[in-house]
């Protein structure tokens, strides 16, 4: 039987640009995480830690989506080596202040500056397209990139907790910070994978976002990040009030591990339901495991609660970078699968900062009421914009069906 994984790879520079891609991506799940941990160690107060952290994610939700536009305009190469330098130098900024105890909007300041930082996840997938663009191993691709994603998230917070709480607290963005230079540097260097800039033609004034599709997307994206932000910042602060803090990076890796294993699987299916149909599916999987979370008493609860969880992640973010590439033209596919992305990360942005309000008022399991919230707010905008999400039929296919 054959390996749909391996087929991928066997069109020049694809081992080496994901590869790279892989080294590139790992910052992005450890910042986030790390600012919590690091700022949470230094000062003590959750709001503040959740605050900065969610405001590193509104400002790179904001920023990324203008770095990818840029990118469809002018390429890959001329727009990730200044965007990269200023996240790095910002990054930098951030841990400078925190081991100084600068004042709060100092902290503010730094993470808003690091929001330049590209969307590597867009800048991989938009590779893919452009090898595999209406072929049947583009989904596999998709699928694959998103399995690699879900590695990040089980390996990048638990070195980014470990390093801060064990060694010292900047530590966790400090590795961060080096990844990124060097998974940069070896990203840009493929340069025979790199897209090429497609004509812009007559609407090339109009944002990605403009299109209907995509806004339904994107949104879903807001309401489904504020689970994954609240788990981030709830497990810390359920498994500090455990008595055993470096523990939330295990349950965090549970949460990244259900998703790797559901991914894995989905990726080789050749599923003969819409893509509309998949992604309701999944988000009403989502809603549901979100509802156990309300009950967790321990450690390995929260770890199996959030195992089972996980299970609907990948699927969901497989059928909605298929959904992009479907409804954008080529010349808007990266800035795309960016709103994309910037939507999860707003919504990351909202669940931190709601969550470690609630925690520091009501205790730690109060912040997973936001996922409940935010799992069911996922599922109401898919229903409603159902069938605007219907997939564009190829003139081909539309000639056939008129025949």
């Amino acid at each position: 039987m054959p390996n749909p994984y391996r087929e991928i790879f066997r069109a020049p520079g694809t081992i080496g640009f994901s590869a790279a891609g892989f080294i590139a991506r790992m910052p992005f799940s450890m910042v986030t995480i790390g600012i919590v941990t690091m700022l949470s160690q230094a000062r003590g107060e959750y709001w503040l830690a959740g605050g900065v952290a969610a405001t590193f994610a509104l400002a790179n939700a904001v920023v990324a989506p203008q770095i990818s536009r840029l990118v469809d305009r002018h390429g890959q190469s001329r727009v990730l080596v200044p965007a990269t330098l200023g996240t790095l130098l910002a990054l930098a900024g951030l841990m400078l202040a925190t081991r100084f105890e600068a004042p709060a909007w100092v902290l503010f300041a730094f993470a808003g500056l690091a929001g330049v930082a590209p969307s590597m996840m867009a800048m991989v997938r938009a590779r893919w397209t452009e090898i595999y663009r209406d072929t049947p191993h583009l989904r596999t691709a998709f699928a694959f990139e998103s399995v690699v994603d879900e590695v990040i998230f089980m390996i990048g917070p638990v070195v980014a907790i470990g390093l801060s709480v064990v060694w010292f607290p900047e530590a966790g963005p400090l590795a961060a910070t080096i990844l990124l230079a060097v998974g940069m540097a070896l990203f840009l260097a493929q340069r025979g994978t790199e897209p090429p800039v497609h004509p812009q033609g007559a609407d090339s004034g109009r944002s990605a976002i403009r299109l209907v599709p995509v806004q339904i997307i994107a949104l879903l994206m807001v309401a489904l990040g504020m689970v994954f932000g609240t788990a981030e910042v709830t497990a810390v602060a359920f498994a500090e009030a455990q008595g055993n803090k470096a523990a939330a990076s295990l349950a965090l890796a549970s949460y990244a591990a259900g998703s790797f294993l559901t991914g894995l699987v989905f990726g080789a299916l050749r599923l003969r339901l819409a893509l509309a149909t998949q992604l309701l599916l999944a988000i009403g999987l989502a809603a549901a495991t979100t509802l156990p979370l309300l009950i967790v008493s321990s450690l390995w609860m929260l770890g199996i609660v959030l195992f089972i969880a996980g299970a609907s992640i990948s699927p969901t973010i497989i059928v909605a970078m298929a959904l992009v590439e479907r409804h954008a033209p080529p010349s808007k596919l990266t800035e795309g699968i960016t709103w994309v992305m910037t939507g999860m990360g707003i919504g990351m942005a909202l669940g931190s900062a709601l969550s470690g309000w609630l925690i520091d008022l009501h205790g730690a399991r109060s912040g997973f009421f936001v996922s409940v919230a935010g799992g069911f707010s996922a599922l109401a905008i898919v229903a409603l914009g159902f069938c605007l999400l219907a997939e564009p039929r190829p003139a081909g296919r539309r000639h056939v069906a008129a025949a």
